[in-house]
């Protein structure tokens, strides 16, 4: 479960690190692919990221111990994640 809480704060710190700042719809998919879509798919989604080989084998690699995850847990984070990216979005200010 330490791969998972250390997932959900670093998707914190990149979705508000400011507190005018809107969580890209990009980065958004990112996230739950990542949970949920199969490896190959995943793989190919990165190719859009143009990454280094020893990146997009590093993310896989990490992918791997997220896919231990149980169902249940997975939807648990999903669930965080949500929340995490309304109150990141819902926090813009308009000027």
């Amino acid at each position: 479960m330490r791969l998972s809480m250390t997932a959900l704060l670093v998707t914190l710190a990149l979705c508000c690190y400011e507190a005018n700042a809107v969580v890209c719809p990009s980065l958004t998919v990112d996230l739950i692919n990542f949970l949920h879509t199969p490896d190959l798919v995943y793989r190919l989604s990165l190719l859009k990221y143009n990454a280094s080989p020893e990146a997009v084998d590093a993310k896989m690699e990490v992918k791997q111990c997220v896919n231990k995850f149980s169902l249940e847990n997975k939807l648990i984070i999903s669930e965080i994640l949500k929340k995490i990216l309304l109150v990141c979005n819902t926090s813009v200010k308009l000027y």
